[in-house]
């Protein structure tokens, strides 16, 4: 009989725990972080109140063990302009957007929608390059997103807006978009210097002020060490963000390998990036804060993960299996999504249950039908089996 009912005992001592975890057991974990985190037990929430949301959309290749990757035909993401980018900014040099589908003009975007609904898709994450005031030109695109979701209204469509204007916002909301993101910067220097811009942080703010006016859906994202890797202008963006009604917040951590070798960037301090999880999950209590998808490799993206987790973030994207472990120690339950962390969860019934360690160790599981009907809800069985 396996007893999987977390015990206070284990609860008390993390530290403990995380030795017992292959994979974690000899990563250097900054004690006092930990400590800080046992204190306040915002993990406890999820197997009281919620769950940990986990999300897998398709956009990105997943060679997790014990989590399949979608399909592309099932969340990807549409640049508007290909793989260019007018900005440059260093930490990326256009280089995100180059796996993207293209859809460099409105017809091409409606045929890419159109294949995705034959396919049984059900949305997209549309973005693109920005030119030289971070703006990234949607006009050409508003009468045909209007179409789609006229066409299609249960297909998603989250948008990466860049430094919206306000006409955009309300372009956006007559359109239906179902949710609006952007980059919130709280350092004058990452401004100037980062992403090359005569733009000041109060432009940032206007921005999410006119798309949070709009009534839409407003996910701002905080890129933690965008200033070359340190951090510098985060806590800033974090008071920015709670002056305003926005629905969630999506934290990702800069990944030096997309940087110029002119310009390099350093991998974020871990602990430091950690520490500022739990800031974020105090200064907005009752809104949700999620770990997105871009953040380093190896061990720093395992110990972000835990500590993510520790400090009671309500999602995820993308959790290697270490993680995985992590919550089935920890009993917290987890509801799996093929889609981007930013777009609203559907409401529907669950209509597949599995438990964790079924996800963990059958490597039937690890296919494409773990996703073909979501949210799927992993639930960490009580008591005995």
């Amino acid at each position: 009989m396996l007893n999987t009912t977390v015990t206070r005992t284990v609860q008390q001592d993390l530290t403990a725990l995380l030795g017992t975890i292959e994979g974690l057991d000899d990563l250097p974990f900054d004690r006092r972080l930990i400590n800080d985190l046992q204190q306040q037990a915002r993990w406890e929430a999820y197997t009281q109140t919620s769950a940990l949301d986990v999300f897998m959309p398709s956009f990105r290749q997943q060679t997790n063990e014990s989590l399949a990757s979608t399909s592309m035909s099932e969340w990807p993401a549409v640049s508007i302009t290909g793989g260019e980018c007018v900005l440059q900014c260093d930490h990326c040099k256009g280089r995100i957007l180059e796996p993207m589908l293209a859809a460099q003009h409105p017809q091409q975007l409606l045929q890419i929608v159109e294949g995705l609904v034959e396919r049984n898709g059900e949305g997209m994450l549309l973005t693109g390059g920005s030119d030289r005031h971070n703006v990234i030109h949607y006009e050409p695109y508003f009468a045909v997103l209007e179409q789609i979701k006229h066409r299609f209204p249960e297909f998603t469509i989250a948008v990466h807006t860049g430094l919206a204007t306000r006409q955009q916002a309300q372009a956006f909301a007559s359109a239906g978009i179902d949710v609006v993101m952007m980059d919130v910067i709280g350092a004058q220097d990452t401004i100037t210097q980062v992403y090359h811009l005569k733009r000041e942080v109060s432009d940032f703010e206007q921005s999410l002020a006119w798309l949070c006016e709009t009534g839409m859906r407003v996910v701002p994202h905080i890129v933690i060490g965008l200033h070359y890797g340190n951090l510098l202008g985060e806590w800033q963006a974090l008071e920015i963000i709670k002056r305003h009604k926005v629905d969630a917040l999506v934290l990702v951590v800069v990944m030096p390998h997309y940087a110029d070798r002119r310009r390099p960037f350093c991998v974020p301090d871990v602990h430091a990036t950690g520490r500022f999880f739990m800031d974020a999950r105090q200064a907005l209590p009752d809104t949700r804060v999620q770990l997105g998808c871009a953040r380093p490799a190896g061990t720093q993206r395992l110990m972000l993960e835990v500590y993510a987790v520790l400090a009671g973030l309500d999602g995820i994207a993308y959790p290697g299996d270490e993680l995985m472990s992590l919550a089935d120690q920890l009993a917290i339950p987890i509801n799996l999504f093929a889609r981007c962390c930013s777009s609203p969860v559907p409401v529907q019934d669950k209509n597949r249950v599995a438990d964790a360690r079924q996800i963990n160790n059958l490597s039937a599981i690890r296919s494409l039908n773990a996703f073909d009907q979501y949210p799927l809800t992993i639930n960490r069985r009580q008591g005995t089996m």
